[in-house]
């Protein structure tokens, strides 16, 4: 006999958390199924365990940087003793969230999630029945078809890594490779990117990114833009990486390769067929409320999606979405107007809204103000030469078209202006506000 749910979430991340809680809190049943420890993606293998390494190697540059302005002496990275620190925010994860479902009657499955039928499922071997699926799975590394592509470690393994590689090689050259790489780089790692696109971190802001590579440089890691890997190797001592570029074909010695490359929603082991669940190209294929076109049980929220940008915050939104259309019917729509992103660099970049290149697209009438800001008190201050932006406010309506920062505190003040894009809040009602000085955001008023 199987087990009935008015709904059966698949993953246990953040998606899957505010959709759990907000259908059972309306008096619904709900099951919740993962394979691996509860709390996903964000919670354990990605956002948090990141963000409290680069916690750590922002305290190094920062002292390394005052050095000769008032600060002296030795300091250096303990990776050990920072794994440990990492794991007193992550281990407790997944027991916390399993008990905060038993309190609230979720019940909960360990195991593989499949579709049996379109309102059924399998959990390694126990049967689902389901009025709703709601499929939060994550998403994962995407394969990139070469030999050897086995070997390649994960942004989990070198989240978990108890002693650092002498020499590492991250594949690709987005977000995983640009915050991975100044992460070990400063722990004393010999860190080489190799970069199959014209330039790192293509979700940025081309001037910005450019400001940005001057620190990579800074800190001895090796970028190799416009180079393609075609296949890693295993050798007594470790791995070889071979690739090749303008300049020719290229071998590079590793203890360990980072796959970040990109990732792709977690689907393949689902069975979506039996399901009768349509996807194309890896993606499923989703109307206007975040419901399957091929099946109205199927919703899908974060990752799975794919709808949004691959944040955190779209995550918890998309799953506010679901959750409302699954209780009130559909008349709730997502809505990624003013969604900022931060590349957690040191300094960190961090954009909102429209690139240069899009408003023009749209054909929008705007002016751009942007300079290297090396010079503002921001930046000296915290003895960091790279800094600056790059603001495009609309001509007739003053609103802000699009923003975009790097330096010290740009991951905090670019939610200010998040903040204006998704509220139509104007440049005058950014310059005419009073914020708090000598802080990051109180440089505002003279980037409009």
């Amino acid at each position: 006999m199987a087990d009935q749910y008015d709904l059966v979430i698949i993953g246990t991340g953040t998606a899957a958390m505010v959709a759990a809680m907000r259908v059972r809190a309306a008096g619904r049943s709900v099951a919740i199924i993962d394979y691996r420890p509860f709390g996903g993606t964000c919670a354990l293998r990605g956002c948090d365990p990141k963000k409290m390494l680069v916690g750590g190697a922002s305290a190094l540059d920062h002292a390394r940087r005052m050095r000769g302005n008032g600060v002296a002496g030795d300091v250096h990275i303990d990776w050990p003793e920072l794994i440990a620190f990492k794991r007193t925010f992550t281990d407790p994860v997944p027991e916390k969230h399993e008990h905060r479902y038993d309190e609230k009657g979720i019940h909960t499955y360990h195991g593989h999630a499949r579709f049996t039928g379109r309102n059924s499922l399998t959990v390694d071997g126990e049967s689902l029945e389901a009025r709703h699926v709601l499929i939060a799975a994550g998403a994962e590394p995407i394969r990139l078809g070469i030999p050897g592509e086995e070997y390649f470690a994960t942004n989990e393994d070198f989240l978990a890594m108890e002693r650092l590689p002498r020499r590492i090689v991250l594949v690709g050259g987005g977000y995983i490779a640009s915050e991975f790489s100044h992460i070990a780089a400063r722990a004393g790692v010999q860190v080489t990117i190799l970069q199959r696109g014209e330039r790192m971190l293509g979700h940025f802001d081309p001037d910005l990114v450019g400001w940005l590579m001057d620190k990579f440089r800074e800190i001895g890691v090796d970028v190799r833009l416009r180079t393609t890997v075609s296949a890693i190797e295993k050798d007594h001592a470790g791995f070889v990486v071979r690739a090749s570029s303008e300049g020719g074909d290229a071998t590079f010695e590793a203890d360990l390769v980072v796959h970040s490359a990109g990732r792709a929603p977690a689907l393949d082991a689902l069975d979506l067929g039996a399901g009768g669940v349509a996807a194309e190209k890896g993606r499923l294929k989703l109307n206007e409320y975040l419901q399957s076109v091929s099946n109205a049980a199927v919703y899908a929220a974060g990752d799975a999606a794919q709808e949004g940008p691959p944040l955190t915050p779209v995550s918890s939104h998309d799953a506010k979405v679901v959750a409302a259309n699954l209780l009130e019917g559909n008349r709730h729509r997502p809505d990624y107007r003013g969604v900022p992103s931060v590349a957690f660099t040191i300094p960190p970049i961090a954009a909102v809204g429209l690139s240069e290149e899009q408003a023009r697209q749209q054909g929008l009438k705007f002016q751009t103000k942007s300079q290297k800001a090396s010079d503002w008190f921001t930046a000296r201050q915290a003895a960091e030469k790279t800094y600056g932006f790059k603001v495009m406010v609309e001509d007739d309506t003053g609103r802000i078209v699009g923003a975009h920062l790097v330096g010290p505190h740009a991951d905090e003040v670019i939610n200010l202006f998040a903040l204006a894009i998704r509220y139509d809040l104007t440049a005058d009602n950014l310059k005419t506000t009073m914020f708090a000085y000598p802080t990051g955001a109180s440089d505002i008023g003279y980037m409009l």
